[in-house]
């Protein structure tokens, strides 16, 4: 039951229904009885009335015997007025004997309130009075910041005098605001005899207009409108205060027993702060230090009255009570004085007061002085008053969200702490996003190596706290068909992972490796939740799949739960942080643990993936911004490292550039640039002397380059002419693996020996990340980026896993050379090949010779270079292009000439690049390959145009369709011609503007879709009119489309506009022929100046974008031509087919060498094994 009905069966109100005369009454002689002892006339009694009562008849007046329940009445929303804007209130009159567990189920269920972290009660004066300011100001400000921050309920009197007065003063910035969201809740219990206009809030679930405003001679006082909720309290009475003590502090006390959300389900802490007061809030005092549990009290010094006395009185008894003893009279004076008491009753007051100081550890005088908190007395009266221990305080701080709290309280003294209790408080941080309690912990010696288990990192993923994020939707692609409590699992994230990144990227969590460690870990942890057994099932099959492969190769069959540890707690973090949108912890994790700049690449990557997912979901545009602002903050922080690391160690940097990245799914800082098209790092000076020397690979030329390589590609002997660089520095430079150790054994021969102990060497975490050397810190955005040089650490670690297709190789730097692991380590370069950076031994550098590179060598480096690849394939490309021209405009012959087989031998070999250029790409699967070869649309054209040119081929070697064939050849050497925008986009001048032209077109297909409207409205209109007569034909088509497309160009065929008829040799008059003028004005006037005019603005707006970054495209689509070109085989189409051949050769020998020598050792085994029997 819920709603009205339910308020209505549970709440109760109370009326008097037994006349009995007030004491004040019976004391007026010679006066009539008029007032019963409820305050009320007796006119307003049903039963009773002053010549009804009995002589000897009991006049003491009781609620329970002279009272009756009654369903309640009132009951709905204050709309106070008075303000800008009405605030507004929930409300209800209740019975004071209501029962507090229906109270606690109305503020929740009912006013969808959630159970608080803490409760403050402030107790004081009901009369008027005043502060000083600077006492007031502190007051309301830690009042607030205590109620707010902890997310707290206030308890009040909830009338417009006194105390409350003030309390709700201090909360008249957060009254407007919505409860729902988490904000402060302020409840005010007062009586429902004393309220103010209290019959125009009879009604049920109603809005009732309420003016806060306090009659000048009224005994009835209005309600303060900087609540939130009001419990009117009814015992019958009317005009008299009480009725709301008791409910107020049954329902405190049960608060008190709730559990809140922290770890091992603490009660609540409730708080009494005494502001001023009088004779009633010292016994209120004395209730709840005597209480079971006690209450912990906070007195206002300085406020007057109660609070001054009893601080006084505090102040004079920290070593006994014998102390105030000497001040007795004194203090009982003051009493009698401040509360116009009589003696005895002041006498009775000093030892209430004497009673309250018997529990003195409870509470807690706050005074004003320099650097004192209001909010932190509440709180850290709270701490010391629930007595417990410092985890439990610890988790306390945490629900509060105070991390002052926590620094001067919990972690003041040295304190052993139990196994994991860091740990858990660790994981309450993340969990409720707590940002500066997640920095205390790493402070207080938190490692986060041991901390992230798979098992937390799950829960981690799947916890409902936090801000509202795209999660769910995403795995929703993924994983069709989930159930509505599906449990994420690591194999889930991975996909999204990888589904965001895009390409090639494969995620760890996806790899067969961590399948198998998951699901050992998994087995070993039955408590765990499983969706289901699929991914168990899927990590056996791998096994089955590989019976050579067991979990012991990955982990330890003795407890391994606890033995496996993520070798880069913080990048995982980060990952959760980014996918679960909590930006300022993902700033955190990036702040700590290696890999800076590849961390800021990833987490822009992501965001901006999750910015388009969320346009696509049609979520709204302050999501949209929000993420693209996410990725640019962490955009800016890698271009800020990557900055820094430059200037202190060039060298180092660009080595920083081409580390492959074993946690990154063996990507390079530049391939995730890419990926994020981070334009403005790509075009950053140590990528760009980087690219430069992937350009010009072995040559040393600074003037005429591409002059002299197209002479010497033209006249080969002119190769020996050219500068190359020394032996030494070709070892320095990049190169690919492939090159090093195949083509060239002369250069390889003295890093052989390095290659293969290379994975002997491996160190995961001290020699992993070569931007640690660089970086030790980074500041926030905000601040300048100031790491801290390590110039003795060393590079990298060497992580080689043998040779792979299409790699380089990087050598270290010189200067650190004794510092650098002796075994080249395993780099990956981005490009559209994929490819990967090593470093190379430095024993290259111990001993320099230079010495004069063989005639050999130099071809080798000449033609291996990709400018000389690129100038290559541009002119082999362009001797095409002229064959194919003078294929198409000559006749055509029965059988192809020389030319035309070449074009043939061309396209056919460039269709067999292609092949080869998928199969090469970095995934596994052949849908995944073609999708990352297919990102690039010249690809795409290519392979389309080219099978189009082999259809035609296939249909002009048959003599009845020759001529098709013709024409399909003329139709195809259009792409052809267009193909040679790819090659202008390497130039400086012309690469922008050819960016330009795709985005115009890109742009341009809106605005046709908007041309064809109109022009479809005045084409019917036009063809219908003047030729009303046609015969349904498919050429009508043509002619509603034909003469108002050209009319676009200003062709209006004015011979057509409104020629003659109805004569001789004329055209007959139909009906509305006048029309078609005045049509067609309507529409030159909108598709001539308003359309074209639009698609000009729009072109122009297009250029002045990429203009203003043209240098930064033109370098962005430089590293994209290097990349490819430093992938391509050395000899252009058709003589391609000689690399094809070449490879595959090559890879046969590399095969049959490998099972040669698996065979041999194999043998090797089975001999020693047969010697030792």
């Amino acid at each position: 039951m819920a709603g009205p009905r339910w308020v209505e069966t549970v709440f109760n109100k109370r009326e008097c229904i037994k006349f009995i005369p007030s004491s004040k009454d019976n004391a007026r002689p010679g006066r009539s009885v008029l007032e019963c002892c409820c305050g009320q006339l007796w006119q307003y009694h049903r039963d009773g009335s002053p010549a009804t009562l009995r002589h000897g008849e009991d006049l003491h007046w009781s609620p329970s015997r002279h009272t009756q329940l009654l369903p309640t009445d009132a009951y709905g929303i204050l709309e106070f007025q008075g303000g800008a804007h009405p605030t507004k209130a929930h409300y209800i009159r209740l019975a004071h004997d209501t029962r507090p567990d229906n109270t606690l189920q109305l503020l929740t269920r009912e006013w969808g309130l959630d159970l608080p972290k803490l409760l403050i009660t402030v107790q004081g004066g009901k009369a008027n009075f005043d502060l000083q300011p600077k006492l007031k100001k502190v007051i309301r400000k830690g009042l607030l910041k205590a109620a707010k921050t902890t997310g707290a309920w206030v308890f009040t009197a909830g009338t417009n005098t006194g105390v409350t007065r003030h309390v709700g003063e201090a909360l008249v910035t957060e009254s407007s605001l919505r409860v729902r969201s988490g904000h402060l809740v302020s409840v005010g219990i007062a009586p429902w005899g004393i309220i103010e206009r209290r019959q125009d809030l009879v009604g049920r679930n109603k809005d009732v207009p309420y003016h806060p405003i306090n009659s000048p001679k009224s005994k009835f006082v209005a309600l303060n409108k900087h609540h939130t909720f009001f419990l009117l309290v009814d015992n019958g009475t009317v005009g008299k205060y009480g009725p709301e003590l008791i409910l107020r502090r049954k329902l405190e006390n049960y608060i008190s027993k709730q559990r809140i959300k922290t770890r091992g389900g603490l009660a609540t802490p409730v708080v009494c702060v005494v502001i001023e007061g009088g004779p009633q809030t010292i016994r209120q005092v004395l209730e709840y230090v005597t209480d079971s549990p006690p209450v912990p009290v906070i007195v206002c010094d300085g406020t007057g009255r109660a609070a001054d006395i009893l601080a006084f009185v505090h102040k004079y008894t920290y070593s006994g009570l014998s102390m105030i003893e000497g001040s007795r009279e004194t203090v009982i004076i003051t009493l009698g004085r401040v509360f116009e008491l009589r003696p005895v009753q002041a006498e009775k007051l000093y030892t209430e007061v004497l009673q309250c100081m018997r529990k003195r550890d409870l509470i807690t005088v706050f005074r004003l002085k320099e650097g004192s908190e209001l909010d932190q007395s509440i709180l850290s009266a709270l701490l010391h008053a629930q007595r417990l221990n410092p985890p439990e305080q610890l988790s306390l701080a945490l629900t509060w969200n105070r991390v002052d709290i926590a620094r001067s309280h919990v972690f003041c003294e040295d304190v052993e702490w139990s196994k994991g209790s860091l740990e858990q408080a660790m994981m309450d941080a993340l969990v409720n996003d707590r940002i500066e309690f997640v920095k205390l912990l790493l402070e207080q010696g938190v490692i986060m190596n041991k901390f992230l288990t798979i098992q937390r990192l799950e829960e981690l993923y799947n916890s409902k706290s936090g801000p509202s994020n795209t999660l769910r939707y995403i795995i929703r692609d993924v994983k069709k068909n989930i159930p509505r409590d599906y449990r994420y699992t690591l194999i889930d994230i991975g996909f999204v992972i990888n589904k965001l990144m895009g390409g090639a990227y494969r995620a760890y969590y996806t790899r067969k490796k961590f399948r198998t460690t998951y699901e050992n870990t998994m087995l070993r942890s039955p408590r765990l939740h499983r969706n289901n057994s699929s991914i168990f099932q899927a990590s056996k099959s791998l096994l089955q799949k590989n019976p050579n492969t067991s979990p012991k190769s990955y982990i330890s069959q003795d407890d391994f739960s606890f033995r496996f540890e993520f070798d880069y707690p913080f990048s995982e973090l980060l990952v959760w942080a980014v996918l679960t949108k909590r930006q300022g912890m993902a700033m955190l994790m990036w702040q700590h643990g290696e890999e800076a700049i590849a961390k800021a690449l990833v987490a822009a990557k992501l965001y901006k993936a999750l910015a388009h997912e969320a346009a696509d979901d049609d979520l709204e545009t302050e999501v949209y911004e929000e993420l693209k602002g996410y990725a640019k903050e962490f955009e800016t922080l890698a271009l800020q490292v990557m900055d820094y690391c430059y200037r202190q160690d060039d060298d180092r940097a660009q080595q920083l550039l081409t580390y492959e990245l074993k946690n990154w799914s063996k990507q390079t800082c530049l391939s995730l640039a890419v990926a994020d098209n981070h334009r403005a790092l790509l075009s950053h000076t140590c990528c760009q002397i980087l690219l430069a020397d992937l350009w010009l690979g072995g040559l040393r030329t600074r003037k005429n380059t591409n002059i002299k390589v197209m002479l010497s590609l033209l006249i080969p002997p002119l190769v020996l002419l050219l500068g190359f660089r020394s032996r030494e520095e070709l070892k320095t430079m990049p190169q690919t693996r492939e090159e090093h150790q195949y083509d060239d054994p002369e250069r390889s021969s003295d890093s052989e020996s390095d290659t293969d102990s290379d994975d002997e060497n491996m160190d995961l975490r001290n020699d992993h990340d070569p931007e640690a050397q660089l970086v030790n810190s980074v500041s926030l955005p905000s601040h300048p980026v100031t790491p801290t040089l390590q110039p003795e650490a060393p590079l990298c670690n060497s992580n080689s896993a043998g040779p792979i297709p299409s790699t380089l190789v990087v050598p270290p730097v010189p200067d650190a050379s004794s510092h650098v692991d002796e075994h080249h380590s395993s780099v990956r370069q981005n490009g559209v090949s994929g490819g990967h950076l090593s470093v190379l031994d430095t024993s290259a550098f111990l001993t320099i010779r230079s010495k004069q590179l063989s005639a050999r060598i130099k071809f080798y480096e000449f033609y291996n270079a990709p400018i000389t690849k690129f100038w290559a394939h541009s002119i082999a490309y362009v001797f095409f292009l002229c064959l194919f021209t003078y294929v198409v405009l000559v006749r055509l012959p029965k059988q192809p000439q020389w030319m035309e087989w070449y074009v043939i031998a061309y396209i056919s070999t460039l269709i067999l690049e292609k092949v080869r250029e998928i199969l090469s790409t970095e995934p596994v699967e052949l849908k995944q390959k073609i999708t990352v070869w297919s990102d690039k649309l010249w690809n795409v054209c290519d392979l389309l145009f080219g099978v189009l040119f082999m259809i035609g081929m296939t249909l002009r070697l048959q003599e009845q369709m020759m001529q098709a064939g013709r024409v399909i050849y003329c139709v195809d050497i259009i792409y052809w011609y267009l193909r040679i925008l790819e090659i202008l986009s390497a130039n400086k001048y012309l690469g922008p503007l050819v960016m330009m032209m795709g985005k115009m077109i890109k742009n341009m297909a809106y605005f046709v879709v908007l041309l064809l409207v109109v022009l479809m409205a005045f084409g019917v209109c036009r063809q219908s009119i003047l030729y009303p007569n046609e015969e349904p034909h498919w050429r009508l088509a043509r002619h509603i489309f034909y003469q108002p497309y050209f009319m676009l160009y200003g062709e209006v065929f004015a011979g057509d506009i409104d020629p003659d008829c109805g004569g001789e040799g004329q055209i007959p008059c139909h009906p509305g022929r006048w029309l078609t003028p005045t049509v067609m004005s309507m529409y030159l006037l909108v598709a001539n100046i308003l359309l074209i005019n639009l698609l000009i603005a729009v072109f122009n707006n297009i250029f002045q974008e990429v203009n203003a970054i043209s240098h930064q495209v033109w370098m962005f689509q430089r590293f994209q031509v290097v990349m490819e070109f430093e992938g391509k085989p050395v000899f252009p189409p058709p003589l391609i087919i000689l690399s094809h051949i070449h490879r595959v050769i090559k890879n046969v020998c590399a095969s049959w060498l490998s099972e040669l020598k698996a065979w041999h050792r194999e043998l090797k085994i089975c001999m020693q094994n047969l010697l030792e029997q």
